[in-house]
């Protein structure tokens, strides 16, 4: 059974950055394609960014609208983690964020929610002045 666990959220000024990172254990974990997700106080869980599982050499990367040229997904297959760099922060940033698995070997990256199948307990990220 996979487990994923996020860190790196806290509170930052508009502008800043943030390095999520989602550790990802169980067996073959970089066989399977991980997504980001974040939930806004009073709003539906949207995805943000995704990557496909990785021979190590090469991966793909899909990304919301709303993060494009500000968010960057990259996974480390040594350390089984993947990270999400968060640069430019806005205050509409501001959620809950989750790292998830369709839990499928070799599945294509997915940004909707409702097609992941386990979940990290996630890490808030806070933009505020």
């Amino acid at each position: 059974q996979l487990q994923l666990v996020e860190s790196g959220g806290g509170l930052v000024q508009p502008g800043g950055s943030l390095r999520l990172s989602c550790v990802v254990s169980g067996l073959r974990p970089n066989y399977y394609a991980i997504g980001w997700f974040r939930q806004a106080p009073g709003k539906e869980r949207e995805g943000v960014s995704c990557i496909s599982s990785s021979d190590g050499s090469t991966y793909y990367t899909r990304y919301a609208d709303s993060v494009k040229g500000r968010f960057t997904i990259s996974r480390d297959n040594a350390k089984n983690t993947v990270y999400l760099q968060t640069n430019s922060l806005k205050p509409e940033d501001t959620a809950l964020y989750y790292c998830a698995t369709e839990a499928r070997l070799l599945s294509v990256c997915k940004l909707s929610p409702d097609s992941m199948n386990i979940w990290g307990k996630g890490t808030l990220v806070t933009v505020s002045s």
